[in-house]
């Protein structure tokens, strides 16, 4: 069973990426997120979407995922699914790696991280935070998801808080 989240976290924020494409977040976004060192995992999310997660429950959770696909492939149950096995290691090793935050909690975006995000130097992103993780979001994507699924806003929260 994953870790259970020490925080909900909430809030939209916009900052702008500088010329070394670094961003600083809020303490209300940077803390739930960041261990003691700084340390956070950055994974892709969409086209125009990244996130950040607190290390120890990224990592328990990846550690689940990757042990029960072992024992499948182990038991001779993956046979027939080896070409979705290649996909899924090809996605893993290219979604996300440990960043540290620096002085004033100061992210860099590394390079790949960049080009999913599709933002320029110098441009605006939205800082979200999506409960259980925060989200690095380029404006139009952002927008975009906005438009789509806030009409189902009051549905999913009777729904989830029922």
């Amino acid at each position: 069973m994953p870790p259970q989240p020490e925080s909900f976290i909430t809030g939209e924020f916009k900052r702008v990426v500088d010329d070394r494409y670094r961003i600083t977040l809020p303490p209300e976004l940077a803390e739930p997120v960041a261990d003691a060192q700084g340390d956070l995992i950055l994974s892709k999310e969409r086209a125009g979407c990244l996130s950040l997660w607190r290390s120890a429950d990224w990592q328990q959770r990846m550690d689940d995922g990757v042990s029960l696909l072992r024992q499948k492939i182990s038991a001779g149950r993956m046979e027939q699914k080896w070409g979705d096995v290649q996909r899924l290691g090809r996605l893993l090793s290219t979604r996300s790696r440990t960043v540290r935050l620096a002085n004033r909690s100061r992210l860099v975006i590394p390079e790949g991280f960049r080009e999913f995000l599709g933002v320029a130097p110098d441009t605006e992103v939205m800082l979200v935070g999506a409960a259980i993780c925060v989200e690095i979001w380029n404006p139009e994507a952002w927008l975009d998801l906005l438009r789509q699924e806030m009409p189902a806003f009051g549905p999913l929260f009777r729904e989830l808080s029922d």
